[in-house]
């Protein structure tokens, strides 16, 4: 992919990201938690199976 399309990709995401949280804030934040929640999900199953191995 060539570096100029990468480039735009990426401050257009960034663009709709700060457009999401100015104009649907209530909505954004739920996208984080659950986003949040997501992470800290695959990370304590990577912790219990990294628990199990251990015992």
């Amino acid at each position: 992919m060539p570096e100029w399309i990468r480039k735009l990709l990426f401050w257009g995401f960034i663009a709709f990201l700060i457009y999401f949280m100015a104009f649907r804030p209530d909505g954004a934040s739920s996208m984080f938690k659950a986003l949040g929640a997501g992470l800290v999900a695959m990370f304590q199953g990577l912790g219990d199976f990294l628990t199990g191995l251990m015992t």
